[in-house]
């Protein structure tokens, strides 16, 4: 058993973690957590809540290409927010960039803070590799 890990060049550095771990023999990826940070360490959308979830939901579009895979292939994600309550807010912002209201199985989770200041969210997925 081996594992593959993957940064795209599209996403900012990854200081201290990989954005995708890819567990072989198997057809699993696990992405870390993705924010609303460009390449050069900015954050997209200021303090606006939905921005930040689009702009995360497209860092983690980035990872599912980076390994083949699709929104479809998502099976679990991960919500870390400082505004666990705003779902509606989030979930507006997720079914914008993944273009449906199909859902994996997810978790949200309220947090204090987040690794770069000014951060509102952080989102993770479980993927299952196709084919």
């Amino acid at each position: 058993m081996s594992r593959k890990l993957i940064n795209p060049p599209e996403l900012h550095p990854a200081p201290g973690f990989s954005h995708i771990t890819v567990a072989e023999p198997g057809r699993v990826a696990y992405i870390a957590g993705q924010v609303a940070l460009a390449p050069d360490f900015s954050i997209v959308g200021g303090d606006d809540l939905g921005a930040q979830t689009q702009a995360a939901m497209r860092n983690i579009e980035v990872t599912l290409k980076a390994v083949g895979a699709s929104w479809g292939d998502v099976v679990r994600r991960t919500i870390y927010t400082l505004h666990p309550t705003e779902y509606e807010v989030i979930t507006q912002a997720i079914e914008a960039v993944q273009g449906n209201q199909e859902h994996p199985a997810q978790t949200i989770i309220g947090v204090t803070g987040l690794a770069v200041p000014g951060l509102l969210i952080e989102i993770e997925v479980t993927v299952r590799l196709p084919e």
